[in-house]
């Protein structure tokens, strides 16, 4: 099986170093078929390697050489496939393909073809590096190549200018821009970059702690150990690990970024923030289990403030207009509902959940792509409407993704979802419950809210420069799929549980079959209420939406992620700036150049002033010869009368 993992492994890399080879030259479909044909092969071996694991329960653990050997640190590049990290390969390599193959359209007339691949490719390498690692440092490596392609590809079209008129390369756009209004890719990649390296200092710390109380980063003598810490010790680490997780998976106070990198291609949201890097930071926790189990408070504090961004970034998809920033909100608040699961010790109902909501979001990134492509980019959902009838392809496709992002019956938001709500209400955490249960519904309502405006009632469009279109037949095809998946991946959750629980936790949800049926009854209630209230609204918004709705407190306060960057950019961002500004002009400026100039200057006019003994004049050499033996004489007699007397 060692070689399935390194087709797995390497068969990415392969195409980045392939695309990259003709970044500078026109476009080449070859480079789009080429690194999307060796991610399907990467996927045929994840998908060999995770039947293997089911059917033996054994693991495949390989060590590709010796990394870092100091003192009595020893780190080898080794790789593990287990029944967790086997189940991420599969979401990753199986998302990244659909996504390589529905590029080749949506980037077809991009100039930069061959770029994107290369990048793209790199980005799933990283991915897999991250997931397949049995360390603690390789999993920062990979964490922090996903972050290094997630900047590249945000920010891929960089040509793009920002809206903001500004000659101060450190001006923060929040200061100025309407909250319907957009940023540079440019600075939304800055913003994700800066943002995610802030966190990986708490990770890195975390890692250090590791190293430091046990002296060692393999899993699994570090998993071994770890029960023999004290427990502030373990507090402390469990905290900085999931600081690092906090800012992967745009938790708060670190959720500004995600939003805003929708300013990347389409296919890169799809792809790295609904399936595969967003979600990394429940990876970890859900791979560090043993580390966050011996700490329970911690893992409490994880899922309250899971269910806070889970209820705050469903609002806030309420009222916006962005077709993109509206799955990216959603992402978000999928997100808490897996931190949930796992700050409550139901580590293999985050990971279901990871796998179920990377198929039915992905898919509605893609159609969102499909839908800008068919009218000149348009992202705005109030300027759109009545695109059925052109798309009935890729709108089919998005109502069955939003269906099971709403946690319908049969689909399998359905049956990851109500896990995670069993799980909050059989632990007893009825205020966590009733959070998630409220936003169910909001979700249900800001998703079919999306797809009618986008494909049901008025063609809001300007009919004489947009004429809509569907998208290729082999890019429809690639989302097929993920459709599909989107609609039986719930139906094996036994399996999966089967599987998985050789690794994970199985927890026991203290509840009665009968309460578990009113549960998912009431769950699946506030859904369906959710569903019809965004229909209703969206038939009736000319009497029941006025718009005059936009002109009160509680919509501008959505609107604007409540002020959330702004006061970042008031109380964090200017205050930084200006204290950076002093410093360069007050101690860098006055005294660290000033005392380095004084030195060089000294040094210089020392030069000057000597220049004199190198004149080539016979007469004046002779004298400094003179001069000289005189000078070393006298040290002589100096030494010896000191010798006499010593």
């Amino acid at each position: 099986m060692e070689k399935y993992l390194y087709i797995a492994l390497f068969a990415p890399l392969v195409g980045s170093l392939f695309a990259g080879a003709f970044g500078n030259s026109k476009k080449t479909l070859l480079t789009g078929v080429v690194t999307s044909v060796l991610l399907g092969v990467s996927m045929i071996a994840s998908l060999i390697l995770m039947f293997y694991i089911f059917n033996t329960s054994d693991i495949v653990h390989v060590k590709l050489m010796d990394w870092i050997v100091i003192g009595n640190l020893n780190i080898p590049f080794g790789f593990v496939v287990d029944h967790v990290s086997v189940v991420m390969m599969v979401v990753v390599t199986i998302v990244s393909t659909m996504v390589h193959i529905h590029s080749i359209g949506y980037m077809d007339h991009d100039k930069s073809f061959n770029r994107f691949f290369s990048y793209l490719s790199a980005f799933v390498f990283s991915m897999m590096i991250l997931v397949m690692s049995d360390n603690f440092a390789g999993l920062f490596i990979g964490w922090e190549g996903v972050g290094l392609c997630s900047w590249l590809l945000i920010g891929f079209w960089y040509h793009k200018r920002d809206i903001v008129k500004t000659n101060d390369i450190y001006n923060s756009p929040y200061s100025t821009l309407s909250p319907h209004s957009s940023i540079s890719p440019s600075y939304a990649a800055n913003e994700a970059f800066i943002m995610n390296r802030v966190a990986d200092l708490g990770m890195l710390v975390g890692i250090f702690l590791i190293y430091w109380n046990i002296g060692s980063l393999q899993y699994d003598i570090v998993f071994d150990k770890i029960s023999q810490l004290d427990s502030l010790t373990v507090v402390l680490i469990a905290s900085t690990l999931f600081i690092g997780a906090m800012g992967k998976s745009a938790q708060f106070p670190f959720n500004t970024w995600l939003a805003n990198a929708m300013e990347g291609p389409t296919p890169v949201s799809a792809l790295i923030h609904a399936a595969t890097m967003v979600t990394a930071g429940v990876y970890l926790v859900v791979r560090a289990n043993e580390i966050f189990t011996v700490v329970p408070e911690v893992g409490y504090v994880i899922a309250s403030l899971g269910a806070f961004v889970a209820f705050g970034a469903a609002t806030m998809a309420l009222v916006a207009t962005n077709m993109k920033k509206i799955i990216a909100y959603s992402t978000l608040s999928q997100l808490g509902y897996m931190f949930v699961a796992a700050g409550l010790g139901a580590y293999w109902v985050a990971l279901f959940h990871l796998a179920t909501h990377a198929f039915f979001k992905s898919v509605l990134f893609l159609g969102a792509g499909n839908v800008m492509h068919a009218t000149n980019d348009e992202i705005n959902i109030k300027k759109l409407g009545g695109l059925y009838k052109h798309m009935k392809w890729t709108a089919t496709i998005m109502i069955i993704a939003s269906v099971a992002l709403a946690g319908i019956y049969p689909f399998a938001g359905f049956f990851s979802k109500d896990l995670i709500l069993e799980v909050a209400f059989g632990t007893h955490s009825y205020v966590l419950w009733t959070v998630l249960w409220i936003t169910a519904g909001l979700t249900a309502f800001y998703s079919f809210r999306l797809i009618m405006y986008l494909f049901f009632g008025e063609e809001n469009y300007d009919k004489e420069e947009v004429h809509p279109h569907e998208t290729y037949p082999f890019v429809i095809a690639s989302m097929v799929p993920l459709a599909i998946l989107a609609m039986v991946s719930g139906f094996f959750k036994d399996s999966y549980v089967a599987m998985v629980t050789n690794t994970l936790p199985a927890l026991d949800i203290h509840a009665s079959p009968m309460t578990i049926n009113i549960l998912i009854a009431v769950t699946s209630f506030v859904a369906l209420s959710g569903i019809g209230v965004a229909v209703f609204v969206f038939v009736k918004r000319g009497k029941y939406f006025s718009d005059k709705f936009q002109d009160r407190f509680c919509y501008k306060t959505l609107a604007n992620q409540y002020y959330m960057p702004h006061i970042i950019d008031r109380f964090i961002l200017q205050p930084y700036l200006r204290a950076s500004r002093f410093c360069f002009h007050m101690i860098d400026m006055k005294v660290i150049d000033a005392i380095v100039d004084t030195i060089a200057t000294t040094i210089y006019k020392g030069g000057e002033s000597s220049r004199v003994m190198h004149s080539s004049n016979l007469s004046t050499t002779l004298k400094w010869m003179v001069f000289g033996l005189v000078i070393f004489l006298s040290f002589v007699v100096i030494y010896l009368n000191f010798l006499e007397k010593g």
